[in-house]
């Protein structure tokens, strides 16, 4: 995008987040929702297609753009960036990358046009940080495929319209292989949504169990090559890591100006406690770690744009940033003491948040077998 036009974008985006949606963060993770006028709003501004191509109705941002955007959309309740994270990320993704020009004729419009949104259904209960666990089954019958299985912890589940879902269609396939991967719409014969489930943090965004029970597919469900849909997963989670990794960036930054605002103002023993020096150390260790965080993240998204990196950056991205933010909204906390640990504090809720970034998209001890394993094939 024109750098002037995303100038105008962004900054749009920080006001709406900044005007808009940090004074409803409470009502948010109170009512474990979004409100419709926040996701009508969220449409106006081109946020369920930034990340998708401009011949589709999205604003086709490069990683460089993603990571800038993601860093504002961190200054609040990560359910907001949630709502359409999945459009633009992990399943949209897909689709863009590999669907067909009917599926992406079909779905890319609506999904950048907030008319529809789109789930990623790949985790399992036995098959979660090794995804080549998965067991549901896609058994082919004649010119159609049907589809079993029940997939856990799907975000945006409750209220998709179409799930990118994956299952073993090699059924005398182990690990890896054999995994393929369809368009499934939410409203098929034998797809069940489950109710979205009570996490520790994060309210308002939904996450839910998904049973396929015989769902019948036609072969144009298919997502690109048949047994190719580890591959697809993998693609897509690489760009989500690194846009994790800056979502997590924006998060320390708020938690740490709150941390620096309540040193400035609260008191004890008759002095602000910013003046006490082990407080300063507190906002120091999270000054200095989130500037290592924000330039990492914009290093490795400049290298995914060329193709230099599309792999080691976003997981060691995704590592540092998520294990930094934990780090940081915990210092938060103690600079605030008491209050710290009051429901209604803007630095307790993001503690709380903070915690699932370190899970989701690979766990902290996946993205360090990613990058080993990458540092020996190299």
């Amino acid at each position: 995008m024109d750098a002037e036009l995303f100038g105008q974008v962004l900054g749009a985006v920080r006001d709406f987040v900044r005007k808009e949606v940090v004074p409803r963060e409470t009502e948010i993770d109170e009512r474990d929702e979004i409100p419709a006028e926040i996701r009508d709003k969220a449409a106006e501004l081109g946020l369920f297609g930034w990340a998708l191509p401009e011949e589709y109705g999205g604003l086709g941002l490069g990683m460089a753009e993603d990571v800038r955007l993601a860093i504002e959309l961190g200054h609040t309740t990560p359910a907001f960036r949630s709502l359409f994270g999945t459009n633009n990320g992990i399943a949209g993704q897909a689709i863009v990358h590999y669907g067909t020009p009917d599926q992406r004729t079909r779905w890319l419009p609506r999904l950048a046009a907030g008319q529809a949104i789109a789930s990623f259904a790949l985790t399992e209960a036995e098959a979660g940080s090794d995804p080549g666990g998965l067991t549901s089954r896609a058994v082919r019958d004649g010119d159609r495929y049907r589809l079993s299985g029940t997939k856990r912890f799907i975000t945006n589940a409750p209220l998709a319209e179409v799930f990118v879902a994956f299952a073993r269609t090699d059924l005398d396939s182990t690990g890896s292989r054999g995994i393929s991967a369809f368009l499934v719409p939410a409203g098929a014969d034998g797809v069940t949504v489950g109710p979205h489930d009570a996490k520790m943090g994060q309210a308002g965004a939904w996450t839910s169990e998904v049973v396929f029970d015989d769902v019948e597919l036609s072969a144009g469900a298919l997502v690109g090559e048949e047994g190719k849909g580890f591959g697809i997963a993998m693609a897509s989670l690489a760009r989500g890591r690194l846009h994790i990794a800056a979502l997590c960036v924006g998060m320390a930054e708020r938690a740490l100006a709150e941390a620096v605002d309540y040193a400035r103002t609260a008191r004890q023993g008759g002095r602000v406690i910013g003046e006490y020096q082990l407080v300063q150390a507190l906002l120091a260790e999270s000054h200095a770690e989130l500037a290592a965080g924000r330039a990492m993240v914009h290093e490795a998204a400049a290298k995914y744009d060329s193709g230099e990196d599309r792999k080691l950056g976003p997981s060691s991205a995704k590592l540092f940033c998520t294990e930094m933010l934990g780090r940081v909204a915990d210092r938060a906390v103690q600079v605030h003491g008491g209050m710290g640990y009051v429901r209604g504090v803007t630095v307790e809720r993001i503690y709380r948040d903070a915690r699932l970034f370190r899970i989701y998209e690979g766990t902290s001890e996946i993205q360090k077998l990613v990058i080993a394993r990458q540092l020996l094939k190299d």
